[in-house]
């Protein structure tokens, strides 16, 4: 009688053939999971944005309904999972990521995340990546997709990360990253600015697909009135904020947003544009500027509000397509754009509240944008804060005395949130007001004076507002 070979511990490694001459390719490619490939090969070979370049694809091949939300659910979480998914195909494969083909790569991350992360059964997600692989580079590699996925198939997702992560007890940033799907030096920025204790349920909302949110146009509808028009919930800290559920569609087709009389804003961007509203002013209360205006969400809320008191907006911007769009969503209030570089505009001093919404690293919005947190690096840290300390100086002498400033960024990097902050008090005398009254009815604002959001406390990104009152 024959011995039976024993299984190994871990599975074995495929090693990728040379690619060769196609044969010719099956016609029953599924559409659905070729257009998730497509837009990842958009992502890595033209920085394209998920977002953007899902939907025309959709159209083009005429893919909706439960498909689409398909299609939609493999190419964000394929980009939001994709640092998971490289290990766990590198330790299932004996060649170096950097030596697997691009274009193969593509398809396993699509094939990967199917088998850890949905319930798509197992044969099915194999098949079905492989005959995409066998469409676009031959048989060769279809044979080696194969090999990768039937390894992939020996663990699930918690398999593999107590196969890959490093011990929580000896590395708990470097675990929960891993568990997460987020680069460690993210993780370890999440941790410095929250602490441990909540880091496991930051990244968890920080990597969970993100609700719609909506913002009604003051003087025109109401928040009320807007959930009832779209079906959405009004939004619990926002006065003119309502969610939608995940998945409820392209809220652009929505007719309120068609119409000019809503638009998609995360509530977290409208209670900080919001909070700058917040402190009472002495004097005059009429001119206000956006210094960082693009792509205008913050500049419409804004504007619609000094527009009713009888104010005016300034919305500086930089780069002209940028401008054109802040245009548009401000089209009809007092809202004068300018195209020019918010370190020196070219504007006239004396504004009474100013908005800094500063170019960042995005990583409080890493949920909405699937892709981000794989293009980020630390070194992007230092420029960015130069730059922000340089935009909130110009902000602080445009204002006039007993003026307020208020600094934004999506991120909750210390370097560029305290840090600045500190840096521009230091220099101008500038006083740090609370701004945590100025968020009325959240809860868990910490201890101030600058306010945090998180989406695992708040359900936002994780925008960050401190105030700056100007010396008299």
């Amino acid at each position: 009688m024959t011995e039976r070979r024993r299984r190994p511990s871990r599975p074995a490694k495929a090693r990728p053939p040379r690619r060769g001459s196609s044969p010719p390719r099956p016609a029953d490619v599924d559409p659905v999971r070729l257009v998730a490939v497509e837009t990842l090969r958009a992502v890595r070979e033209r920085d394209a944005y998920a977002n953007l370049a899902l939907p025309p694809l959709l159209k083009q091949r005429r893919i909706t309904g439960r498909d689409a939300a398909l299609a939609t659910e493999l190419t964000y979480g394929a980009c939001r999972a994709q640092g998971l998914l490289d290990a766990v195909i590198d330790a299932c494969s004996n060649r170096p990521l950097s030596d697997v083909d691009p274009t193969l790569l593509d398809a396993l991350r699509v094939g990967v995340y199917q088998l850890l992360r949905t319930r798509i059964p197992a044969h099915a997600a194999v098949a079905s990546t492989v005959d995409i692989v066998r469409f676009e580079s031959g048989s060769k590699l279809a044979g080696f997709a194969n090999a990768v996925l039937r390894s992939v198939t020996e663990r699930d997702e918690q398999g593999w990360i107590d196969e890959l992560a490093p011990a929580r007890e000896e590395d708990p940033v470097g675990h929960l990253a891993m568990r997460h799907a987020h680069p460690r030096w993210i993780a370890q920025a999440f941790a410095d600015a929250l602490g441990l204790d909540e880091l496991d349920a930051a990244l968890a909302a920080d990597d969970a697909r993100p609700a719609v949110h909506l913002t009604a146009r003051p003087g025109e509808i109401s928040a009320d009135e807007l959930a009832a028009i779209t079906g959405g919930d009004p939004a619990p800290y926002s006065p003119y904020g309502v969610r939608l559920e995940p998945g409820a569609g392209d809220p652009g087709d929505l007719e309120p947003v068609r119409e000019g009389l809503a638009s998609v804003q995360d509530e977290g961007s409208q209670l900080v544009a919001l909070a700058l509203t917040g402190p009472e002013l002495t004097g005059s209360d009429q001119r206000w500027l956006d210094l960082c205006a693009g792509p205008g969400g913050k500049a419409a809320l804004l504007g619609s509000l000094v527009t009713m008191d009888g104010g005016t907006l300034d919305a500086v911007e930089q780069a002209p397509h940028r401008a054109d769009l802040v245009r548009q969503a401000t089209e009809g209030l007092s809202v004068t754009v300018h195209v020019a570089d918010g370190r020196d505009p070219g504007l006239e001093p004396g504004y009474d509240r100013v908005l800094v919404d500063a170019p960042c690293t995005g990583l409080g919005a890493l949920r909405r944008r699937p892709e981000a947190r794989w293009r980020r690096q630390p070194s992007d840290v230092g420029d960015l804060t130069k730059l922000q300390r340089e935009l909130l100086l110009s902000a602080i002498r445009l204002t006039r005395p007993g003026g307020v400033v208020a600094y934004v960024v999506c991120s909750p990097h210390l370097a560029e949130t305290e840090g600045v902050v500190a840096d521009a008090v230091r220099r101008t005398g500038a006083t740090q007001l609370d701004a945590r009254p100025h968020f009325p009815d959240v809860p868990d604002l910490g201890e101030g004076p600058s306010v945090q959001l998180w989406p695992h406390r708040h359900g936002t990104d994780a925008m960050f507002c401190a105030l700056l009152q100007v010396p008299g």
